[in-house]
C-alpha cells in the first residue's frame, strides 16, 4: 500500500494519523509504502477499499544511533 494513496483516502496525513492513533510525524517516518502492520489495520479502517499488499514494507527495528 503506498503512503500517498492512504492520504489520499483520509484526506491529509494528519487524519490518517488520527485515525491510527499515532502522531503525524510516524507517518512522516514513513517511506513511499506503508509499514505491513499499518497497511493491514487501514485495511481494515477502511472496510477493504485500500488494500495491504506484498508492496507494504516489512517493519524494520529503529536503530540505534
Amino acid at each position: 500500500m503506498r503512503k500517498k494513496d492512504a492520504i489520499s483516502y483520509f484526506g491529509s496525513a494528519a487524519e490518517l494519523a488520527r485515525s491510527l492513533n499515532i502522531s503525524e510525524p510516524a507517518v512522516s517516518r514513513w517511506g513511499e509504502t506503508i509499514p505491513k502492520g499499518r497497511a493491514y489495520q487501514i485495511e481494515v479502517l477502511t472496510d477493504g477499499k485500500l488494500k495491504a499488499d506484498s508492496h507494504s514494507a516489512s517493519q524494520q527495528p529503529t536503530p540505534c544511533v
